[in-house]
């Protein structure tokens, strides 16, 4: 078309006639192909823009998402997505130390006593408040009253003193009894150690709980396995309540940390721990 409009503009000289009719002559034939182009394109285009996307993943409206953005519904737009554990990760597939780190303290506890109550004893459990240092209460069918008492400490990086022996120590000795078994997810110093085998405690590191589920039944261990990673086992227990923290934001710093969701009827908290 633009070729015509030249042709018809040129000046009438005779030295410009012939270049004049030969743009005439010329121009239908890039006309004709961008028709053709035209029509090629409307016959291979989608016919509405939603067809070749999924049907949940939404189009863009325009430019950027700011545009999508103020498409969707205002109640949609509004609600921001859940906040999710920064530390959460897979399930394992077998027992490994990293099942103890990711699971909370009380999931821990839960484990341990599932796992004496597969050797054979009666445990009983307090699931919150004040406990007295005992954790788990061993009972067997062969003695009345508990046979034996368990401390459960889920630590990270952290290791078992001979101070926190010495206090369970007193714990058992309070309640007369012979045995007692202190279980953590992390490890005892060499002290420690010495005086659990010198006053009957059976002291249980992260490794010795490994080795004493390797002792169960394939059955078992899975169980024990599924027992870990049920629900939120990432999400730490109210220790004075007994249910689900949840995430909060310091108003002082902005940093994270774990409050317990009767605030401010409860002030407990806890870190947040880092993903590993």
């Amino acid at each position: 078309m633009a070729l015509f409009v030249i042709s018809f503009l040129m000046p009438s000289l005779p030295a410009l006639v012939a270049a004049s009719n030969g743009i005439r002559i010329a121009a239908p034939y890039p006309l004709l192909l961008g028709f053709f182009l035209l029509a090629a394109w409307a016959a291979m285009r989608p016919r509405s823009p939603s067809a070749e996307r999924p049907d949940n993943q939404p189009a863009f409206f325009g430019k950027d998402s700011t545009d999508f953005v103020s498409q969707l519904p205002r109640k949609a737009a509004a609600t921001p997505p859940p906040r999710t554990h920064r530390g959460q990760r897979p399930p394992a597939i077998a027992w490994s130390q990293r099942v103890f780190d990711d699971i909370e303290w009380r999931r821990f506890e839960l484990v341990c006593s599932s796992l004496f109550g597969q050797g054979g004893f009666e445990t009983r459990a307090q699931s919150h408040g004040a406990d007295g240092g005992v954790d788990i209460w061993l009972y067997s069918q062969h003695a009345e009253g508990p046979a034996a008492v368990v401390q459960c400490k889920h630590w990270i990086g952290r290791q078992g003193g001979v101070k926190e022996m010495r206090e369970f120590f007193g714990v058992m000795s309070s309640h007369k009894l012979q045995r007692g078994t202190f279980a953590t997810s992390s490890t005892f110093t060499a002290d420690a150690q010495r005086f659990a085998k010198d006053n009957g405690i059976s002291a249980l590191d992260g490794q010795k709980l490994l080795a004493l589920i390797a002792t169960r039944t394939p059955v078992q261990q899975v169980e024990l396995l599924q027992l870990a990673y049920e629900g939120e086992y990432w999400r730490p227990t109210c220790a004075s309540c007994g249910i689900k923290m949840v995430e909060r934001d310091s108003r002082k710093d902005g940093k994270s940390f774990w409050g317990c969701a009767n605030f401010p009827k409860c002030r407990s908290t806890l870190p947040i721990r880092q993903a590993a």
